[in-house]
C-alpha cells in the first residue's frame, strides 16, 4: 500500500468520523460537498481519463434530480431500491444519445454540441410544466428502504451519501485498471495511433460518456433529496462550469484529484460568503473565489495534489519543473485483446 492509498483510505476515515465532532450545518455542508464530488468525478472520467471535455454534466445531473421527484407518489415515500436505479438509468440514456451525436465531432465543436444538448435540457424544464418552470418543485417524502434506512433523516442521508461517495471512487479506480480504463487513457493520449493500432474508439467513448451521465444522474438524485426541492438551474450551463473548475483545481488525470478540487471549491466558496470574516464584501464573494482558483492554476498547474510532491521537492532543494497534466501512455500490448 502508497502513500497515496494511505491518503484516500485516512480521507474517508476522516469523512466517516466527521458527524462525531460536527454540528446540524456541518453535516449538511459535507453532505452537499461530498454529492458535488460524485458529480466531479463522473466529469473527470470524461475529461481527465478520456480527453472529452464535456460541457453538458449539468443536463444529466439536473435529469438525476427531476427524476427523483418526478418519479416519486406525491405524499408517500418512493422505494430506494427502484428509485434511484430509475434516476441513473434516466440520466445514462439521455447521455446515450447526446454522446451517439456529440461524439461524431471532435474539439470545440463537442463542447458546443454538449452544451446545446444541455441548454434544451434545461429549457424543457424551465419553459414547460413537466418541471414546474422557474418555481421548481418539491419532493415531499423522502425515499425509503423499508424500515433500515429513511433518507429523510440527515446521518442515514450522510452515511448514504459517503457510501455512494466511497462505492464511485472505488468502482472508477476498479474500472480505469481494467483494460477498458487503459483503452480510455489511450485515447486521450493519442486516438489517431489507437485507431491505427487497430481499436475502434467511438465505443469506447461512448460507454464513458454513458456511465458518466449515469453517475452525474447518482449525484442529481443525492442533491434532489438532501434538499428536497429542485429547479431549472441545477442543469445551467454554470454548474457544468463550475465542476470543471473544480476537477482542474484539484488536477486532471487523478481521482482523488476530482475530491481534491470539489471540497477546496466548495469551502473556499464558504470562506469567501462569510460576512464575519469578510464584512460588506462577503457580496462580491465571487472576485475573492475567482482571484484564488486563478492564483491556484498558476502556480499549481497540476493541481492541488501536487502541492506534496512540490513541497518535497522544495525542501530537498531541487527546483520543481512539471509540465501540465499527462496521462501516461498506454502500450498497445498492455489493453489487452482488441475489439
Amino acid at each position: 500500500m502508497n502513500s497515496k492509498h494511505v491518503v484516500v483510505i485516512t480521507s474517508f476515515a476522516a469523512l466517516a468520523l466527521w458527524p462525531l465532532a460536527a454540528g446540524s450545518y456541518g453535516i449538511d455542508l459535507v453532505t452537499k460537498i461530498m454529492v458535488y464530488a460524485i458529480l466531479a468525478l463522473s466529469l473527470e472520467l470524461l475529461v481527465g481519463t478520456t480527453g472529452l471535455v464535456c460541457f453538458g454534466q449539468a443536463a444529466f445531473f439536473g435529469i438525476g434530480a427531476y427524476g427523483a421527484v418526478l418519479l416519486s407518489p406525491e405524499f408517500d415515500a418512493a422505494s430506494l431500491a427502484w428509485l434511484l436505479p430509475a434516476c441513473m438509468l434516466a440520466a445514462g440514456l439521455f447521455a446515450l444519445v447526446v454522446g451517439a451525436l456529440s461524439l461524431r465531432t471532435k474539439g470545440v465543436y463537442f463542447i458546443m454540441v454538449t452544451l446545446a444538448f444541455s441548454q434544451m435540457a434545461y429549457y424543457v424544464v424551465h419553459d414547460t410544466p413537466l418541471g414546474g418552470g422557474t418555481d421548481g418543485i418539491y419532493l415531499n417524502a423522502r425515499p425509503t428502504l423499508g424500515t433500515w434506512l429513511d433518507l429523510g433523516q440527515p446521518l442515514p442521508l450522510y452515511a448514504f451519501t459517503l457510501a455512494c461517495l466511497a462505492g464511485v471512487f472505488g468502482g472508477l479506480a476498479l474500472l480505469l485498471r481494467s483494460n477498458f480504463g487503459r483503452a480510455l487513457a489511450g485515447i486521450r493520449v493519442n486516438e489517431q495511433r489507437m485507431r491505427a493500432a487497430g481499436f475502434s474508439t467511438y465505443p469506447y467513448k461512448l460507454a464513458a460518456f454513458t456511465v458518466s451521465g449515469a453517475l452525474a444522474g447518482l449525484a442529481g438524485f443525492l442533491f434532489a433529496v438532501k434538499d428536497g426541492f429542485v429547479n431549472p438551474e441545477l442543469l445551467s450551463w454554470h454548474l457544468s462550469g463550475a465542476v470543471l473548475v473544480m476537477i482542474i483545481l484539484g488536477g486532471l488525470g487523478h481521482l482523488r484529484g476530482a475530491l481534491v478540487g470539489a471540497f477546496a471549491f466548495a469551502l473556499l466558496q464558504e470562506f469567501f460568503k462569510s460576512e464575519a470574516v469578510f464584512g460588506d464584501f462577503a457580496k462580491h464573494w465571487h472576485l475573492g473565489l475567482g482571484l484564488t482558483i486563478i492564483a491556484s492554476v498558476a502556480l499549481l498547474p497540476r493541481g492541488l495534489v501536487d502541492l506534496p510532491a512540490l513541497w518535497k521537492d522544495r525542501l530537498a532543494g531541487r527546483a520543481s519543473r512539471r509540465a501540465a497534466p499527462v496521462v501516461e501512455p498506454v502500450v498497445e500490448a498492455e489493453l489487452g485483446a482488441r475489439p
